[in-house]
């Protein structure tokens, strides 16, 4: 299977955990809005009146399939590739904890634009300065901390046990991008969570990963998405 995904070109974003999952376990796709007609591709796609047509990308074309959400392409290329318990009721609990993700990834982005993405982050600095605080005050340790508390029970070097899923790649990802977007306050935070700081640290270093972190096909991190650097929220 070849797979075609579709997301924004120039960042990250949401699609990145799809990537990561994609990269990991060496499947072959195209990332179509990154070519030559890509977006109007993409664009052509979501505004289709039959079929399924998916509301926002990322989404994934995987044969005749076409599957929306982060979490629901995660969760389908999961069991097919390996980075998901076949069982269903291990199956759903990765997805849970993808899901859970997802809800965190939605408060990080809330952190610069608590008033909405339509307004600029410097028509809303007050508010997001206020908004951090409490992030950093009450939201970051309730996530990781949950996630820390699972790596130490399942007792083994990933958040689930042994064997690395989806859900571990999208952890890399999350620390990577707090450490991008808060340097001060992630280096004084990350003493809460060894556990977690070593999943992220396991994940950079397998073979695949670690060759795409080293590409160009990584996109580097930048204020246009999920996670962006301002100084004045990092104090």
């Amino acid at each position: 299977m070849h797979y075609q995904l579709y997301y924004w070109p120039f960042i990250q974003g949401r699609g990145e955990y799809v990537r990561l999952a994609l990269e990991d376990v060496g499947a072959g796709y195209t990332d179509v809005a990154r070519g030559r007609g890509g977006t109007g591709a993409m664009m052509k796609m979501m505004e289709g009146q039959k079929g399924t047509p998916p509301f926002a990308p990322p989404f994934l074309k995987a044969g005749r399939l076409v599957i929306g959400q982060t979490a629901n392409i995660l969760l389908y290329l999961g069991v097919r590739h390996g980075l998901a318990p076949k069982a269903e009721a291990g199956k759903l609990w990765v997805h849970q904890l993808q899901l859970t993700i997802a809800d965190f990834v939605v408060e990080i982005h809330d952190t610069h634009h608590p008033l909405g993405p339509s307004l600029y982050y410097e028509d809303q600095k007050a508010p997001a300065r206020k908004r951090t605080d409490e992030f950093w005050k009450s939201r970051v340790p309730k996530y990781l901390g949950y996630f820390e508390d699972l790596v130490h029970a399942n007792g083994g070097a990933f958040v689930t046990g042994r064997r690395a899923t989806y859900a571990d790649l999208s952890l890399f990802q999350i620390v990577a991008g707090l450490r991008y977007a808060f340097p001060k306050r992630m280096a004084g935070f990350e003493k809460r969570v060894p556990r977690l700081i070593a999943l992220h640290d396991r994940v950079a270093e397998r073979p695949n990963i670690k060759a795409y972190l080293a590409s160009k096909r990584r996109i580097p991190f930048n204020e246009d998405g999920i996670f962006r650097r301002y100084r004045p929220l990092d104090l």
